[in-house]
């Protein structure tokens, strides 16, 4: 199962060609029937500044009914802009038996211009040609006799494409959904049978608890007195730990040191240690860290912020 989109098939779309039936995802490459293309040496370096200036270079050539996006590419010193009307592909596809949920990139012939130096035959009557660097529509007639036509594969497939807005492409196809669907569909059953087999056990279980409980009063006794002991082992734990945390921060009020402000709840305490000098702010913060508290002094200051959870 190809679930990545890879190694895709290539189709060579032109207005001639009949139409496909297709049950799998496919990529097609548009002759210069579906775009517009100009080449130009401009003083840009980088992409995203040769996009911003595609517009500009197609005034006047375009149907101006037509909304039209642009394709641009680097090629040797110069740039590529290619402008097309997504809405025309769409139709064209469409007409051609190529549906949204097989269609994967859209590419351009004019993006491997070098593997069109021969020619590919489209049909009786026509063929794609690279004339003087350009990718060009001809007629089948006028190519010389010892030149040999090659054919279109997936070799042509350049590195990057268009995927045209508002057209889904699925990362499944029809069968693998439809296969991925039962499979699906097994797990759920599987999973509300369990469900249910364990709700029942645990009906019985409850129910069995329940009978033993009645059966042995002292039993009943036994686990209210061990849920009440665990309470008060859990109240009395937190109360040690606030005890201990009180004797560690007590044995730091020595010599130089004064408690401005104290204050502790249920899960948190703040204390602030106001110290005679640099030094005995030091040995505070010392004290505190080895304790894994949080200490906080502000430069300069010998007014040392003591926090932690108990």
């Amino acid at each position: 199962m190809n679930l990545t989109g890879s190694n895709k098939e290539l189709l060579l779309v032109h207005r001639g060609m009949n139409p496909v039936s297709l049950d799998h995802s496919v990529n097609v490459m548009l002759t210069p029937q579906f775009y517009t293309m100009k080449k130009e040496t401009l003083p840009v370096k980088y992409l995203y500044q040769a996009k911003k200036i595609a517009p500009s270079l197609f005034d006047g050539l375009l149907d101006e009914s037509r909304t039209y996006e642009y394709f641009v590419f680097k090629e040797k010193d110069g740039w590529v802009f290619i402008a097309y009307d997504p809405e025309e592909i769409r139709e064209l596809l469409l007409a051609k038996g190529i549906f949204a949920e097989h269609l994967s990139k859209v590419f351009f012939a004019q993006q491997t211009a070098k593997l069109f130096e021969q020619p590919v035959l489209l049909g009786d009557k026509e063929a794609l040609m690279t004339i003087d660097g350009i990718v060009t529509l001809i007629p089948k007639g006028i190519l010389s006799g010892d030149l040999h036509a090659t054919e279109f594969s997936a070799r042509f497939t350049p590195s990057s494409g268009v995927a045209l807005q508002g057209v889904y492409t699925s990362l499944l196809s029809k069968k693998e959904a439809i296969v991925l669907a039962g499979i699906f569909t097994v797990f759920a059953g599987i999973f509300f049978v369990e469900g249910w087999q364990y709700s029942r056990s645990l009906k019985v279980q409850q129910q069995e608890m329940q009978e033993l409980l009645e059966g042995y009063p002292a039993l009943q006794s036994k686990l209210q007195r061990e849920s009440i002991a665990f309470k008060y082992r859990t109240i009395d734990s937190k109360e040690r730990k606030k005890r201990e945390t009180i004797k560690t921060l007590a044995a730091m009020i020595f010599k130089g040191v004064t408690l401005t402000s104290y204050h502790m709840n249920e899960k948190h305490f703040k204390v602030v240690f106001s110290c005679a000098n640099d030094k005995v702010a030091k040995k505070v913060q010392e004290l505190a860290k080895k304790s894994h508290f949080n200490v906080t002094r502000a430069k300069g200051s010998n007014i040392v912020v003591i926090e932690g959870n108990v």
